[in-house]
This record gives structure tokens, sequence and C-alpha cells, in this order.
């Protein structure tokens, strides 16, 4: 499978974000899902419907120019600042919800397909679009208003590419630095997974996801003209981090209404767990095409997958 068709991309430039999720998923933080940014583009797509545009969003990509974890780092082991909420009628202190928070300066790329976009209803429809992103939670965070002094550098743009033969894309690439972007490198796991079974035949892909995910350290005795010296496994490797990708079934689908409790019970019903791979952040003057900083759905019922995919690929003029 690869990146669905796009005419346009709509870049919603340097949106600020404040308290946005954290926990990205069970096992990992510091930046929200790309699974909550396409649930981002499926509910703006769903608005734009409701108003009559006549566009279809095919992929989203995130370029992340500043990050503010919220965190106490004041020792080797990192703590959320969590927030402390109002007694209860009994007069005792509530209970504190473990939650991880994050300030974010994005710009988000929304792949639009849109076959008649002339100038004019491209100008209107943009004008909409940010609008209603104006009004909407992204990855549960609070999207502030821009002041007078930002206006003009939060202004949306967007870049044809109806052109085969457009080479506009370094354009784009320029105008979203400095920043960088979330790719995905499933690669690295199975090139890992092949170096770990040449000393343990045993090791599995979790093995191999968890060494990725880690600082390996190892002494090397040949090292510094033979005196020896403590080496480790990120040297050149970029900046690679564990990344949720998705959701796969623990069971059959159930019918709407069926589970107590569920949010919607007018729709189908599954059980899942988050599904895990390798990503990197990378510069986006790095990248050679759109496709490499879109992200996608990849739906797969009769399987049980639902996850995210990436078409980046890695090459030597890259890394």
């Amino acid at each position: 499978m690869s990146c669905p068709g796009f005419t346009h991309i709509l870049v919603l430039p340097h949106l600020k974000v404040q308290n946005a999720n954290a926990v990205s998923s069970p096992l990992t933080h510091g930046f929200p899902s790309i699974t909550a940014f396409l649930g981002l583009m499926w509910a703006l797509e769903r608005k734009t419907r409701a108003l009559g545009l006549e566009i279809e969003f095919s992929a989203v990509g995130v370029v992340c120019h500043d990050h503010d974890e919220q965190i106490h780092d004041g020792g080797f082991v990192h703590s959320f600042r969590l927030t402390r909420n109002p007694v209860g009628r009994d007069g005792k202190t509530a209970a504190i919800v473990e939650e991880g928070r994050i300030h974010l300066d994005v710009s988000l790329l929304l792949a639009v397909h849109a076959e008649h976009w002339d100038a004019e209803t491209r100008q209107r429809d943009t004008q909409t679009i940010a609008g209603l992103v104006q009004c909407m939670r992204i990855a549960g965070g609070t999207l502030l208003q821009s002041t007078s002094s930002q206006a003009s550098r939060q202004r949306p743009w967007v870049m044809d590419f109806t052109d085969q033969d457009n080479n506009d894309f370094h354009k784009l690439r320029a105008r979203l630095l400095p920043g960088t972007t979330l790719v995905a490198r499933d690669d690295l796991i199975d090139t890992r997974l092949e170096s770990l079974r040449a000393e343990q035949p045993e090791a599995t892909r979790l093995d191999a996801w968890l060494s990725l995910s880690r600082i390996n350290w190892h002494f090397d005795a040949a090292a510094d003209n033979g005196k020896g010296a403590w080496q480790h496994d990120r040297k050149g490797a970029g900046w690679i981090v564990p990344i949720p990708v998705g959701y796969g079934a623990l069971g059959p689908v159930l019918a709407a209404g069926s589970v107590p409790n569920a949010r919607d019970a007018t729709t189908p019903f599954r059980f899942v767990e988050s599904l895990y791979s390798i990503g990197e952040w990378i510069g986006p003057h790095r990248l050679q095409k759109p496709q490499d900083l879109l992200w996608y759905a990849d739906s797969q019922p009769e399987q049980g997958l639902y996850r995210c995919r990436n078409d980046y690929r890695a090459t030597e003029t890259t890394i």
C-alpha cells in the first residue's frame, strides 16, 4: 500500500497548542501519537462535508518547530507536572489523575484531493478550514489564538501538485524550516533483528524494538589504539524513537450497543491494543518528495489491523 493520491497540500503553519497529550501510548511519551493527527484530519473532513465543501483529505503530516513537555527535570528521573484538583464534597483532597501534557508549536500538512479547486474556491475553502481548526482540539490540546504580530506567520497556504512535473517541493520544505518531522523507520527493526539473531537466534521483533528504543553500550577492547573504550550504538543513527502506529484487534467486531459503557452505542465495537514501530525525527529539507512526510491510514479489518503508514525510505543522501 502507498500514500493515496492528492492534488494539493494545505499547510496550517505554526499552530500554538497548549496542554496536548504527551503520553502517546502505554509505553511511550514525549509527543502525541500520529493517530491523534489522523483523527483530527477525519474529524475536520466531517465538518467540511457538513458545510458542503467538495474536498477530501488523503493524508496528514506534522512538523514540530518547538515543544515543551510539562515535566520536572531536577534529577535523572523526570516526572510529569500534575494538576491539583479541587476538594471533593466531603472536603477531602481529590485524587490526582496521572496525565502528561506538552505545549507545541507545530505545522499541520493536509493532503487534499480537490479536482475543481480554482483560485477563488481554494482561498475560500482554506479560510473555512483554518476557522474550523481554531475551534478543535489537537491531540487533546487547546489551540491558542494568534496575536496580531503572529498573524502573517500563521496564515495558511496551499501548494498545488496537480502538475505531475511540479518540482516545487523544495519550496515547501524551505518554508517548514526550522523544524523536524516524524517519519517511519520500520526497516530499522528488520536490520536490528538480523543483527541480534547473529548472536541470539531466538531473538524476536520485540527484542529488536526494545533494543532500538534504548542506548546500548559495550566495551570495545580495540578502540582508542588498543586501550579500549566504551562505545554506544547511536552514533550516526539519527534521532530514532519508539512510536505507536495504530491498533491491533484483540477479538472480533461486536455489534453496536452490545458493550456496556462504550462511548458510541451506534457504532460496532472492537477491543484493540497499541501497535508499535520505530520512527525518526528528520529535517524537512532532507526529504525527497511530499509523500515522505505524509501519514495515511492502512485499515485491514479482516486481519485486525488499523495502523498508520508513511512512505519514507532512507537513502545514502538522507542518512
